[in-house]
């Protein structure tokens, strides 16, 4: 019962998303695609902020000498 309820919200939220970015008017290949690099730039950005924040967190503590 739960698992049935969980898929129709993740298909309603899926729906909305399609609705908002418009994606319902593409095929199915160009929503695959454009899906696709949105993940993957989503991922770098993440990937990206994860490695270089402390450092850049550590250098503006540093610089305002909160951290010696």
């Amino acid at each position: 019962m739960a698992l049935g309820s969980a898929w129709k919200r993740m298909s309603w939220l899926y729906y909305q998303y399609l609705l908002i970015t418009a994606l319902y008017m593409l095929e199915p290949w160009e929503r695959t695609v454009f899906n696709s690099m949105l993940v993957s730039i989503v991922g770098m950005a993440l990937y990206t902020g994860y490695v270089f924040m402390p450092q850049h967190i550590m250098a503006i503590l540093h610089y305002f000498e909160i951290v010696q």
